[in-house]
C-alpha cells in the first residue's frame, strides 16, 4: 500500500479491495460489527504500532518501559477520496506521546498544544496560581499556626475544664461552710463571714474570666494567622476557577465540527441541546470525530469506521488489547449526531427487537405468583423503544390480573424470573430479595481458562456516566458488589462456571467475569465487556425462595445448553 503522509491517507491496493464489497451505508458507531476493510486497516495500524520506534508513549506493553502507563483508543475511517480511490485514515483519542501532531494520524479538530496558543498561555497562568497555592500551604509558619491551634485548643479545654471544676468545688465548700458557721457565729460575725465568702466567689469568677479571655484571645490570634493564609488561598482558588471556566468556554468555542453538508457547529452549541447543557471534559478529542472532521475538510466520503483499544487495560474499565469497541455515548453521541447528519447509516441494532420470535415459558403458576423461563434477548420490562417484554406478555396472558415485577434479568440473559400476581405476594417476595434470603444461581460460559476452582469476587461498581450502560470498578464511589463462583467444567479454551450473586448490581456478573481483578474471562457473547457471539452465554438457572402464603420453600431449576 502507498502512504500519502501529506494527506494522512493510506490507500488500499486493488488486490486488497478485490472481492470485498464496499459498505452500502455508514457504520452505526455505537454498536457494530467491523467491516472487513476496517479490520484490514486496523490490522495494518496495529502492525505499525508494534513496529514503530518514534512514539515515546508507554502503553504498558513493554516491560520496564519508563513513563506513566496510558492505553489508548485508536480509530480507522474508510474513505473514498475526490478521485474515487479507497483508503483509510487513522486517529487516536486525546494526546499521544504528549502531543497532537503525528504524521501517521489525522490532526485534532483543534490543537490546544500549538506553540504560543491561548491555551498554553492560560495554562501557564493557571500553573503559576497552583504554584502560589502550594507555596502558601507549605509555609512553615502556616503549619506551625495549624499545629499551635490544635495544641492550644486541647490545652484551653483542659485548663478551663479544670478551673471550672475548681470553681464549683470552691462554691460547694462555701455552701457547707455557711451551714456550719450559721450555728456557731453570732449575727455580726456571720455577716463578716458571709462578706468574705462573697469576695471569694467574685475572685473565682474574675480569675475564670481572666483564663477564658486569655485563651479566647490566643485562639483568636492563632485562627486569624491561619485565616490570613487560607483567605489568600481561597482568593487564588476562586481566581483559578474563574480563569479555568473562561478557558474551558474558549476551548469549547474553538472546537467546531463539520458535517457532510458543510455546516459547522461548535462544541458548546452541540451540547447545549443535551440534558447536561455543556460538554464533558475532553469532548471532541475522541478518534471518530477527528477522523470525520479531516475527511470532510479534504472532501472525502466516509464509508465505515471502527475503533480498537491499544495497551494494557485501565484499572476501572474493561478494555482489552486490540479489541474493537463502539464510540462512547457521553462524549461522542451528540457530536456524531451532527457530523453524520445526512449520511445513510446502518440501522441501530439496539432498536431491533431480537426477542420478538422467542417463547416465554411458564415454569410454575398459582394464585399468588408465576415463575417464567425468560429467553435471551427479551426485555424484563418495556424499554423506551421496545415494548415487548416479560411484563407485556404476562399482562396480556394474565388479564385482568396485573403482573408485578419483583426483579429483572438483563435483556441478553436468559433464565428464571418470579413475578407476583398480588400486592401481598409482591411485598413478601420483594422483602426476601432485600434481605438477600433468595438463592439465585447462574450458569455462564467464560471465554478463557480459569485456573482456580472457586472463590469470591469483591469489586465495587458504578455506572460509567460518559458511556452508559457500561459499568466501572470504582473503590471511591462504587456500590458493594460480591459474587461467589465455582468452576463446573473446563474445555480447551472456555470454562463453565456457576455464579451466586450475593448483591444485585447492574452487569455485576458480566463485570466480575471480565475485569482483570475478577476472573479476567469475559462471558462468551458479551458484546459490552467481551466479544459478541450468537448470544450472551449467561443463564439464571436456579431460584429458591419462600412462598408468600404457604411458607413452603420453592425451588426451581432450568438448565440451558450453550
Amino acid at each position: 500500500m502507498g502512504n500519502d503522509t501529506q494527506n494522512r491517507i493510506t490507500y488500499f491496493t486493488d488486490s486488497t479491495l478485490n472481492g470485498i464489497a464496499l459498505p452500502e451505508r455508514f457504520t452505526f458507531p455505537f454498536y457494530y460489527e467491523p467491516h472487513p476493510l476496517t479490520q484490514i486497516a486496523a490490522s495494518e495500524l496495529q502492525d505499525y504500532l508494534e513496529t514503530q520506534t518514534d512514539l515515546d508513549h508507554n502503553f504498558g506493553l513493554i516491560e520496564n518501559q519508563q513513563g506513566l502507563v496510558i492505553g489508548k483508543m485508536f480509530g480507522v475511517l474508510i474513505v473514498r477520496d475526490t478521485n474515487g480511490k479507497i483508503g483509510y485514515l487513522s486517529a487516536f483519542s486525546g494526546k499521544l506521546a504528549g502531543t497532537n501532531q503525528h504524521p501517521k494520524f489525522v490532526p485534532p479538530v483543534f490543537d490546544m498544544l500549538l506553540e504560543n496558543s491561548f491555551f498554553l498561555k492560560e495554562e501557564t497562568i493557571l500553573n503559576q496560581i497552583n504554584k502560589q497555592i502550594d507555596i502558601l500551604l507549605s509555609r512553615p509558619d502556616y503549619h506551625k499556626l495549624k499545629s499551635d491551634l490544635e495544641q492550644f485548643t486541647v490545652q484551653s479545654e483542659t485548663e478551663i475544664s479544670a478551673f471550672k471544676k475548681q470553681v464549683k468545688t470552691n462554691k460547694d465548700n462555701r455552701k457547707k461552710d455557711r451551714e456550719v458557721q450559721k450555728t456557731l457565729l453570732t449575727e455580726a460575725e456571720y455577716i463578716l463571714f458571709e462578706s468574705d465568702l462573697i469576695k471569694q466567689s467574685l475572685r473565682d469568677k474574675r480569675e475564670l474570666q481572666v483564663v477564658l479571655t486569655r485563651w479566647k484571645q490566643l485562639l483568636a490570634e492563632t485562627r486569624s494567622g491561619i485565616a490570613h493564609v487560607e483567605d489568600h488561598v481561597e482568593a487564588l482558588k476562586k481566581e483559578r476557577k474563574e480563569k479555568s471556566a473562561a478557558l474551558q468556554q474558549q476551548l469549547f468555542e474553538q472546537y467546531s465540527f463539520l458535517n457532510k453538508g458543510g455546516k459547522t457547529k461548535s462544541l458548546q452549541a452541540i451540547f447545549s441541546e443535551t440534558a447536561f447543557g455543556k460538554p464533558p471534559a475532553a469532548a471532541g478529542e475522541c478518534a471518530t470525530p477527528k477522523l470525520l472532521q479531516y475527511a470532510f475538510l479534504q472532501g472525502y466520503e466516509p464509508l465505515a469506521m471502527a475503533e480498537f483499544w491499544w495497551g494494557t487495560s485501565p484499572k476501572s474499565d474493561i478494555r482489552k488489547h486490540k479489541q474493537f469497541y463502539p464510540a462512547c455515548t457521553g462524549k461522542c453521541q451528540p457530536i456524531l449526531k451532527h457530523m453524520l447528519d445526512g449520511i445513510p447509516m446502518d440501522e441501530n441494532p439496539l432498536l431491533i427487537n431480537l426477542g420478538e420470535n422467542t417463547t416465554l415459558k411458564i415454569v410454575y403458576e398459582d394464585d399468588s405468583l408465576i415463575v417464567v423461563d425468560k429467553p435471551a434477548e427479551l426485555l424484563s420490562v418495556p424499554g423506551i423503544q421496545i415494548q415487548d417484554s416479560v411484563y407485556t406478555r404476562l399482562k396480556s396472558l394474565l388479564l385482568p390480573v396485573e403482573p408485578l415485577i419483583i426483579h429483572r434479568l438483563d435483556m441478553a440473559t436468559s433464565g428464571l424470573l418470579v413475578v407476583a400476581k398480588t400486592k401481598e405476594a409482591h411485598k413478601h417476595i420483594q422483602r426476601q430479595f432485600l434481605k438477600r434470603t433468595v438463592i439465585k444461581r447462574y450458569t455462564a460460559l467464560l471465554s478463557n481458562s480459569v485456573e482456580q476452582e472457586e472463590g469470591e469476587i469483591r469489586l465495587p461498581l458504578r455506572v460509567d456516566l460518559e458511556n452508559r450502560p457500561r459499568q466501572l470498578v470504582c473503590y471511591e464511589f462504587g456500590k458493594k458488589a460480591v459474587t461467589r463462583w465455582k468452576v463446573v467444567q473446563r474445555n480447551s479454551d472456555t470454562t463453565r462456571v456457576h455464579f451466586w450473586p450475593l448483591t444485585g448490581r447492574t452487569h455485576q456478573l458480566r463485570m466480575h467475569a471480565a475485569h482483570e481483578a475478577g476472573l479476567n474471562a469475559p462471558i462468551v457473547g458479551d458484546d459490552l465487556y467481551g466479544t459478541a457471539a450468537n448470544r450472551l452465554h449467561l443463564h439464571a438457572a436456579y431460584l429458591e425462595f419462600i412462598h408468600p402464603n404457604t411458607k413452603e420453600t420453592l425451588r426451581f431449576e432450568v438448565t440451558e445448553t450453550f
